[in-house]
């Protein structure tokens, strides 16, 4: 409203009324005074915009990168409470446990939102089927599949979600997939097993299992995202995933009870801590991270800046793990890298 009454008054000076007769004479207004408060303003309204485009532009690859680091600390923690002799069930248990007032918050605080709809059966049914693929057993997978490989095998396995969605959709609604993509999703193919067979070496049957459960996982994610489009666009990526996380909840906690007793519960002290640091530092601030990255700098640009995530498990995992970071690693790494970007830019 400033800058509009500044236009204003400068065009009203530009354009004087006198209440004189014609035959006076009218005094005439040098246009330099008039023309300075418009450079001026145009000036600062263009300095203004430009640093608040750098503010979003910096704050939102911050946010990516902080989120990718995040959701790859994942297999780093999970790794760390296997030592105290956790197993899978009860670890996914707590992570979900831990993280549902917060995800019954964001479906709550996403549903109250001007314009949402309101729940119908179906969309109830599919909150379900997204839920138990899309968190619950790709999780479970992913819990167990750690428990047999390193952790940069599985953050590699996982990432390459985007060609799985790509060859998903050519499988189901014959979306074509360009020579390029093709080659790209070779190369991200070619780094994983290349990954895969340098641990392979050291225990065969183990790293078989591990990887195979891994990538059951990621497919599972795949076909939650796939499935997930006409879900997003009637309520909402925060709501949708808010509810169907809870759904997940749920089933982790009914399969504890299910297939534990109640003693198993019963975990040491670090479990806790580590469990609560998976649930909000590894899943839930990620989510929200990755959600207000996406809407400053766009999908895009949020994807190749959680390239990081990759490169960040591997240090983690030298790090707290005492995993060994070999020029093997190194090399699939990049060529994963390399070929889930292609992918993605391709696809544009």
């Amino acid at each position: 409203m400033a800058r509009q009454l500044s236009w204003l008054s400068c065009l009203f000076l530009q354009f004087p009324v006198s209440s004189s007769s014609s035959s006076a004479p009218v005094q005439s207004i040098p246009p330099q005074p008039a023309q300075q408060p418009v450079a001026r303003d145009l000036l600062e309204a263009s300095a203004a915009d430009q640093a608040r485009h750098r503010r979003l532009l910096y704050s939102g690859i911050g946010l990516a990168m902080l989120g990718a680091i995040g959701f790859s600390g994942k297999a780093i923690i999970v790794k760390l409470a296997y030592r105290w002799q956790v197993d899978a069930i009860t670890l996914l248990m707590y992570r979900m446990l831990l993280a549902l007032p917060v995800f019954l918050l964001m479906a709550w605080w996403a549903g109250r939102r001007p314009g949402a709809s309101p729940l119908t059966r179906r969309d109830w049914g599919g909150v379900l089927l997204l839920g138990f693929s899309g968190y619950y057993l790709a999780s479970y997978l992913d819990f167990v599949g750690l428990q047999y490989i390193s952790a940069s095998l599985e953050r590699l396995i996982l990432y390459l979600n985007p060609t799985l969605v790509l060859l998903l959709g050519w499988l189901l609604t014959r979306k074509p997939v360009g020579k390029g993509q093709w080659a790209a999703m070779a190369l991200s193919y070619a780094g994983v097993l290349l990954v895969f067979a340098h641990e392979v070496r050291w225990d065969g049957a183990r790293t078989l299992l591990g990887a195979a459960l891994v990538f059951a996982s990621a497919l599972s994610y795949a076909i939650y995202l796939v499935g997930s489009g006409r879900m997003v666009q009637r309520l909402g990526s925060l709501r949708l995933v808010g509810l169907a996380s809870s759904v997940a909840a749920g089933f982790c906690l009914l399969q504890f009870l299910a297939m534990r007793p109640l003693s198993a519960a019963l975990v040491p002290e670090p479990v806790l801590w580590l469990s609560l640091l998976n649930a909000l530092a590894c899943t839930v601030l990620p989510v929200w991270m990755v959600m207000r990255a996406v809407e400053r700098i766009g999908s895009g640009l949020a994807s190749q800046v959680g390239m990081v995530g990759p490169m960040a498990t591997i240090a983690m995992g030298a790090l707290l793990l005492d995993e060994p970071f070999t020029g093997w690693v190194l090399a699939g790494t990049v060529l994963v890298l390399a070929g889930v970007f292609a992918v993605t830019w391709l696809k544009r």
